[in-house]
């Protein structure tokens, strides 16, 4: 982990969940912050700047989708990892986090071991985004040059369609993120009023087609993934 402690905001309801996940996070060298409910969640957020939010979906005041919501329409919360911390298991509360901005989620009951290592590998993405360089993407065995439009992989080269490679640069830009579909479309086609759905699940065919399965990963309901 980097010298300079990053700052984790922890946004639960519970007071005993939030010490756990505290205790738990503080051993590991993270600066840890709390409140309970997405009101105070937010003014919490705008104080200490955390690197990533910890939300409980269910919180009396405001929940955590409200507040995911909110923040991410806040210039200095748009790369702020956020992370679902529900005993939910529905699927439709997962995409409705994945829709607002979540990055990840976490279930309840907390395993502290198993939490502490999944915030430890989100917290990882930094430091691939800043080993990136401006044009060009090296990740797993891929190497994706985005001034020549062209992926090497295992240093084979791999032609794809300008299409395709916009949108494995986008998944492979933030590995391990959720982009929903709407995102997708937003980033990679803007506002074209003839692409659909359909679209996107034959450009995803395509570049596994060429590069393999083992790179794009299909978040049920909710849109695609980079697996490094």
């Amino acid at each position: 982990m980097s010298s300079v402690k990053q700052k984790i905001l922890i946004v639960d309801d519970e007071p005993d969940i939030r010490e756990l996940i505290e205790y738990n996070l503080k051993k590991e060298g993270y600066q840890v912050f709390s409140a309970s409910n997405g009101q105070e969640g937010i003014t919490e957020a705008k104080k200490v700047k955390p690197d990533l939010i910890i939300l409980d979906v269910m919180m009396p005041k405001m929940d955590g989708i409200e507040a995911c919501r909110i923040m991410r329409t806040m210039n200095e919360f748009k790369s702020t990892f956020m992370v679902f911390l529900t005993a939910r298991s529905e699927e439709y509360s997962e995409i409705a986090g994945f829709n607002v901005g979540a990055d990840d989620y976490i279930a309840k009951p907390i395993k502290p071991r198993a939490l502490v290592s999944r915030i430890n590998a989100i917290l990882r993405r930094n430091s691939l985004a800043e080993e990136v360089t401006e044009n060009k993407l090296e990740i797993t065995d891929l190497v994706i040059d985005r001034e020549t439009y062209l992926v090497y992989k295992q240093g084979q080269k791999v032609v794809l369609a300008r299409k395709e490679f916009e949108l494995l640069y986008l998944l492979a830009s933030r590995p391990g993120k959720v982009y929903t579909r709407d995102v997708i479309l937003k980033n990679i086609w803007e506002d074209s009023v003839v692409v659909t759905n359909r679209t996107i699940d034959v450009h995803i065919r395509k570049l596994r087609e060429k590069l393999g399965e083992n790179y794009v990963a299909t978040v049920k309901g909710v849109g695609y993934k980079f697996e490094a």
